[in-house]
């Protein structure tokens, strides 16, 4: 991909998307969930519905891929195999949402994908037609997929016209901040597979623009204006992070970056791409959260930062973390890339959705 980039032949993410490519399996039915690919409110997803009776009104899943919001795919086999085994174990209706990539797009168009499915499935008509209780319904993601499912949760609680309130949030090694890219994790992971610093920075700017001048500013560490540090002190980890994860790094906040890229791209700055900057008050109206984090990822700290925020805030927060875990762990359920550590770490994620959901 980089050399491709160099050479001007494709963008980056172009090059990285054909590994995605050859990962993608046809929406098929087996005889115990019923898969298709479809539209709700215009953007594509693939269903799932248990083929068993359901004995009641069943619980529902609406589930965002991860990708850094350039990559990824709901037909993945990965993501396939997990939506099948959700839908399966937990006889559940599970809405795994293809929305937009960047580049060509930016934000805010994959949140405004995944919110529109979202607002749409809520709706007690869409609802009653796939024999969904309103009451067990959750929005849940991973990576960037877990940056939108919580952002996602964060906006409903905004929106008059959504009645349904969902049961839960279900958060895998999320993305929730890109104001300090040198947290401690940050700086233990930075050249571990399968996200080094690198990456994840070239994934955060691609989410707002493919200008390299804000790549190479959060690269520095150096992109947050001065007039914004006032939101630092919710992303200031030697308040929210526990001791046992601060380990030996001493804190230096951010250093001040100018203006203008802020003005230019301001999305860094939104709750709706960075929801660790949501306020206390806002915070407070949460659903129940499982939030899963890896000891080797530089996403460790978000997901432990947003875990202590929401605990701060009153809302019951299921924190799991896995010392002997990476990035992107939990999809390495199937041959050739199965790992005892994904079974293990999707299979505590059911056993809280089976109590919770």
């Amino acid at each position: 991909s980089e050399a491709a980039e160099l050479l001007g032949l494709a963008h980056y993410m172009e090059g990285l998307r054909l590994l995605t490519a050859v990962e993608l399996v046809a929406p098929t039915s087996d005889e115990n969930v019923t898969v298709t690919d479809t539209e709700f409110s215009g953007v594509p997803v693939r269903l799932y519905l248990p083929r068993r009776a359901p004995g009641g009104l069943r619980r529902a899943m609406v589930y965002f891929h991860g990708g850094g919001w350039c990559l990824g795919d709901a037909g993945m086999h990965s993501y396939d195999l997990m939506s099948r085994r959700i839908s399966n174990e937990l006889n559940a209706v599970v809405v795994s949402v293809n929305y937009r990539l960047a580049p060509p797009h930016h934000f805010p168009a994959q949140f405004e994908d995944v919110y529109l499915v979202t607002k749409f499935f809520l709706q007690s008509k869409v609802l009653s037609q796939h024999g969904v209780d309103p009451a067990r319904v959750c929005v849940a993601g991973d990576s960037a997929g877990g940056n939108l499912a919580a952002a996602v949760a964060q906006q409903l609680l905004e929106d008059p016209e959504v009645k349904t309130k969902l049961k839960a949030q279900i958060l895998i090694y999320p993305a929730l901040q890109a104001l300090d890219l040198d947290l401690p994790s940050y700086r233990d992971n930075a050249h571990k597979p399968l996200l080094p610093r690198s990456l994840m920075v070239r994934f955060w700017s691609e989410y707002f623009t493919s200008d390299p001048a804000l790549r190479e500013a959060m690269a520095a560490n150096s992109h947050v204006p001065a007039e914004s540090s006032h939101l630092l002190q919710f992303v200031n980890w030697s308040r929210w992070l526990p001791a046992d994860m601060r380990k030996a790094h001493a804190y230096r906040g951010p250093a001040v970056g100018g203006a203008e890229l802020a003005r230019r791209y301001p999305g860094f700055l939104d709750p709706r791409a960075a929801p660790l900057l949501a306020s206390d008050a806002r915070l407070r109206r949460l659903p129940p959260a499982y939030i899963l984090t890896c000891e080797h990822d530089v996403l460790r700290d978000d997901g432990a930062m947003y875990a202590g925020r929401l605990r701060a805030a009153g809302v019951p927060v299921t924190h799991h973390h896995a010392k002997d875990a990476f990035h992107g762990a939990v999809t390495f359920l199937s041959w050739p890339l199965e790992l005892a550590v994904g079974h293990r770490l999707f299979n505590t994620c059911m056993g809280w959705l089976r109590e919770n959901l």
